[in-house]
């Protein structure tokens, strides 16, 4: 089987059957992050996590509290990727923006329950709004936090403080997605690789300005120069929606530590015979890694795999 099959469509499909919200324990989530053969130290950060109503007791009489059932279904899964940019303060800068981003998401939880369903146009654009928002509260305590190490007289190599930023939630039966720099995000459904977010480097802005041809951009130099970092001069962040409701479907978040020693083709074979969100993670990453893993590689995968109904249920 050709490899440009996997970005066609030309094969067999998978079980994609559309179906209801996937529970819990079929949500398969995974990721792994390695520093290279090349780099001192590991300047991502990702993360992986959930999101639910709780109830926090704060004082009860009954017996064995800690066995009630506290945690109620989902809302959310949350799958996040930062590459830091800059000698030395890169590593802070990308950890600085996960938990950033990571606290405002989770401030507006009010949110994600309007933010599903086929009927939510409003509550999807205020939803994307506040991961635009979001975005912006991590470049502004990046930047903040370079100003203070600054005056501080820390070593200069601190000055240079940025970050990429790739955020997918999700809201069943939608992905939204934030976009900052050019780590990256795809998606794989029906036997097809999609790169759901642009790349924000120079040459990707000379490509859709027509000033560069495609085929060139990979030999640009400025390839990896980025137009829009977190903590950068300018932080421009893209937002999107999909619908990912059918069944069968993976979502990929990588670092450009992948993509610069692994293609997309061959990232949709990896796809396309995936046992596992773990199992794809690190065939790929071991893939850049027999490359000359040239750079600090990070890879997180997801998808929602059927499981028998629980007895009992329908």
């Amino acid at each position: 089987m050709a490899l440009a099959d996997l970005l066609t469509g030309s094969i067999p499909r998978l079980q994609v059957a559309p179906g209801a919200k996937p529970r819990d324990d079929e949500v398969d989530l995974f990721g792994v992050s390695h520093p290279g053969k090349v780099r001192k130290e590991n300047q991502d950060h990702f993360l992986l996590a959930t999101v639910h109503p709780q109830v926090v007791v704060h004082g009860t009489n009954l017996p064995d509290p800690d066995k009630m059932i506290l945690r109620g279904e989902r809302f959310g899964s949350i799958m996040l990727v930062a590459d830091g940019v800059g000698s030395g303060a890169g590593r802070e800068a990308s950890r600085i923006a996960v938990e950033t981003i990571t606290r405002y998401v989770s401030s507006t939880l009010r949110l994600y329950h309007g933010a599903s369903g086929p009927h939510d146009s409003e509550h999807g654009e205020e939803f994307l709004s506040v991961l635009r928002g979001a975005a912006l509260e991590a470049h502004q305590v990046v930047r903040s936090e370079a100003v203070a190490r600054q005056q501080q007289r820390e070593a200069k190599d601190r000055r240079g403080m940025a970050t990429t930023l790739t955020l997918a939630t999700f809201v069943w039966p939608w992905m939204y997605v934030v976009q900052v720099g050019d780590s990256r995000c795809y998606y794989y459904v029906d036997g097809r690789l999609r790169q759901v977010t642009r790349d924000q480097t120079v040459a990707q802005d000379l490509v859709d300005k027509g000033a560069l041809p495609k085929d060139r951009a990979d030999q640009s130099p400025f390839k990896s120069v980025l137009s829009s970092a977190i903590g950068g001069a300018e932080a421009s962040p893209e937002v999107f929606r999909l619908d990912i409701s059918r069944r069968g479907g993976v979502i990929l978040l990588c670092s450009d530590g992948l993509t610069k020693h692994v293609s997309d083709e061959e990232i949709a074979l990896e796809l396309g015979r995936i046992t596992s969100s773990e199992q794809v993670c690190r065939a790929l990453v071991d893939l850049a890694l027999e490359r000359g893993g040239s750079d600090n590689v990070t890879v997180l995968a997801g998808r929602a795999h059927r499981l028998p109904a629980p007895v009992g249920t329908g």
